[in-house]
């Protein structure tokens, strides 16, 4: 793992100053490639052939290609198989240099070929052209500035930034980040910086124009039949995806929490290991501590049972207080989640042990974990009924959601925060259109009325797994040079995951309008088909999720950093953006208990703290 950095002229102090920013992604080596047309840079975390044969950017034999390469290709040694049967030689036995022949063989069409995560620039220095490419699922970041003649690239922000660009506040991206919490991409925070979004490349040729393609995406193929088949499948693709990705030349463990899917992961790892390093995270003794640290007695009690050398590490209110500035800082973007220091900790943590872990990113996403697809599914089946409104109703239940139509409006009712709390602070540019518009321009052209729980699992998987939950992973690890993989993210295995059926996944184990918690139960087909890896009491859980005490802490330790940051005068340049007022208010009624703002009031403070970290100079 690494980080990548360049731009379309010379300047040697500039690409060095890139390098510098971004070390922390690369601490085992850096390196610098110049032509007349193009600046490159890269540091090196070295996980395949420790040797100075990796040191990047690296140049094809013949001098016409030269590469910077961040990330992964498991299956590199069948590729380079196939090109030495083409008359092509290697000097080292990095996936890079195979990246780069097949480039040189193939072309753009050389990434239908790499099953792994990567972003990626190569330039021809005979044509001038750059290409640059991301990984299907945007497992690695890979942002760009582009505007009048000048072209930057970098796998963070902050080093695009150490030139002198127009890279003002995106009044959009901020509408939209009030409401999702996150950006998805193209769009950042900045004007004229942008996300490459997954699944696509870029080719920059020498008079400065750009293309862009999308080389791989979910078809909607006809779904699968055979459950006994589906499940035989399932297991077959993640046994090999784990296997794949334990390639390393130096120790890999696995992030350990109670879940279904890292335990799997765990299990698979212990079948092929006699040793397992297994990681995880809890929270200090509080007066509710059980409810915060299940997951961290589920994992030591999965650790015994797969005889793991386990890792625990326990932090404070105060950890997490002198970390969030930190935390910020290398997210680049804010993205309001009040785990990611955790996740940060964790990080710096396991690096002492392991420089490679596995997480069970997308489980969720892929097999139905997530309540919203079991209600969204729900409510398909029950706009059929007469007098469902009613029935809910007399449940308790709120039928709000019942009059939302597939599309926009039903995604948003998910995910989408208040509208009417949002326009309550947000008062300079507040435009409650942006995000409706982005939505149904990006993801909602086009509405699966007859299934749209699978479109909602379709959209998740190209903006919340990508710009939330993996750009978190991403930078959390890669903030102490940890590189994290992710075997359920293997594209092979979301496209089998696509054609099963949501019956297959999604179901109830009680009353229909009974507690989710108690009674939905997700990843039905996923528990099936890997139930040798489950412990009982794993798969009798309910669906738990992964908290910390943050909506405590607002109300004790982190008081003074709240009223501080929702004053005025915290911070000039955004001073006229909210009614602080407001603010101050929902903090006191938040302490007092009177209404619960934690997503509010977190994102408000994540958003001052970037701001005046980043924009503030």
């Amino acid at each position: 793992m690494c980080s990548i950095n360049g731009f379309n002229f010379k300047y040697n102090d500039l690409i060095q100053k890139m390098n510098d920013k971004t070390r922390h992604r690369g601490p085992d080596d850096s390196g610098v490639f110049e032509s007349n047309n193009w600046s490159l840079g890269h540091n090196r975390l070295s996980i395949i052939d420790l040797s100075d044969a990796g040191h990047q950017p690296m140049q094809s034999q013949d001098k016409k290609f030269v590469i910077t390469f961040n990330g992964e290709i498991y299956n590199h040694l069948e590729i380079k198989e196939e090109l030495e049967q083409k008359g092509y030689t290697f000097k080292s036995k990095t996936d890079t240099e195979v990246v780069l022949y097949a480039y040189k063989e193939w072309g753009a069409d050389c990434l239908q070929k790499f099953n792994g995560m990567f972003a990626m620039a190569i330039l021809n220095t005979e044509t001038k052209e750059l290409f640059l490419a991301r990984d299907r699922l945007g497992i690695k970041p890979l942002y760009y500035y582009n505007k009048g003649n000048q072209f930057i690239f970098s796998s963070e922000v902050k080093a695009i930034l150490e030139h002198n660009i127009e890279s003002g506040l995106n009044y959009d991206a901020l509408n939209v980040y009030f409401r999702l919490l996150y950006v998805p991409s193209p769009a950042t925070m900045w004007q004229n910086i942008f996300k490459l979004e997954p699944a696509h490349y870029i080719v920059i040729n020498k008079e400065g124009n750009i293309s862009k393609t999308r080389y791989w995406e979910l078809k909607n193929e006809s779904l699968l039949e055979d459950k006994d088949q589906i499940k035989q499948q399932v297991s077959e693709l993640l046994h090999d995806s784990v296997e794949k990705r334990l390639m390393s030349d130096r120790p890999v463990g696995v992030f350990l929490s109670g879940g279904i899917d890292s335990t799997i992961i765990t299990g698979i790892m212990a079948k092929k290991s006699d040793k397992v390093n297994t990681f995880s995270i809890g929270f200090e003794d509080t007066e509710e501590a059980e409810k915060y640290n299940n997951d961290f007695q589920i994992a030591r009690k999965t650790a015994e049972h797969f005889k793991t050398q386990h890792h625990e590490y326990v932090i404070s209110s105060k950890h997490v207080l002198d970390n969030l500035e930190k935390t910020i800082y290398h997210m680049d973007e804010p993205i309001s989640n009040h785990i990611q220091t955790v996740n940060m900790l964790l990080a710096r943590n396991t690096t002492e042990s392991v420089k490679v872990v596995l997480g069970g990113d997308g489980g969720d996403e892929l097999f139905g974990g997530y309540e919203r697809y079991y209600y969204n599914s729900l409510i398909e089946k029950l706009r059929l009924v007469p007098g469902a409104k009613f029935m809910m109703q007399a449940f308790g239940k709120s039928s709000d959601k019942l009059d939302t139509e597939p599309g926009v409006e039903r995604y948003m009712s998910f995910f989408s925060q208040k509208e009417d709390i949002v326009s309550s602070f947000l008062k300079e540019n507040n435009n409650s259109e942006v995000l409706p518009k982005f939505l149904s321009e990006r993801f909602f052209k086009e509405v699966n009325e007859k299934d749209f729980t699978r479109q909602f699992m379709h959209t998740d998987i190209q903006s919340w797994i990508a710009d939330e939950s993996l750009m978190r992973s991403d930078k959390m690890s890669m903030a102490s040079g940890l590189e994290q993989r992710v075997p359920f993210l293997d594209h092979r295995l979301v496209e089998l995951a696509d054609r099963i059926p949501t019956s297959y996944k999604l179901g109830s184990k009680g009353l229909l309008f009974g507690s989710v918690g108690k009674h939905y139960e997700g990843k039905i087909i996923l528990r099936e088909a890997m139930a040798e890896y489950l412990p009982e009491y794993v798969l009798n859980q309910p669906k738990w999720g992964w908290f910390s005490p943050a909506a405590k802490w607002l109300r004790g330790p982190f008081k003074p950093l709240m009223q501080e940051v929702l004053s005025k005068s915290y911070c000039k340049g955004t001073q006229d953006l909210f009614d602080f007022n407001a603010l101050q208010n929902t903090l006191e009624n938040h302490i007092s208990k009177k209404t619960y703002a934690l997503n509010t009031l977190w994102s408000v403070m994540t958003f001052q703290l970037w701001y005046k970290l980043f924009m503030d100079k």
